[in-house]
């Protein structure tokens, strides 16, 4: 199942089925078909995302040492994979708008 996050005060945030499972349950969410993120809830998923990101980078190897044509160098991180999800709410909190998916 691929996931269209949408709302109102924003554009539409696309992610295919194992990125959008991941993320949610990084947020404490149960993929599940429909969903909401409430407005009162967005500053602490904001705050676990970002937190998410600062750990796994903290984990991760030194990419300058890396060697352009290997596949760690080409792969994409968690920063890039959730970006366009924290925009999105911090548009929509600003807004006073939910984020939904799968209706």
């Amino acid at each position: 199942m691929l996931y269209k996050f949408r709302s109102k005060a924003s554009g539409d945030v696309i992610m295919l089925p194992a990125h959008g499972d991941a993320m949610l349950r990084l947020l404490g969410r149960e993929p599940a078909p429909k969903g909401i993120f409430e407005v009162a809830a967005m500053p602490a998923l904001l705050g676990t995302l970002m937190a998410a990101i600062e750990q796994a980078e903290a984990a991760a190897p030194d990419d300058e040492a890396a060697d352009p044509a290997t596949d760690a160098a080409r792969t994409v991180g968690l920063r890039q994979r959730v970006w366009p999800m924290i925009e999105m709410l911090r548009r929509c909190h600003a807004a006073g708008e939910p984020v939904v998916w799968g209706v």
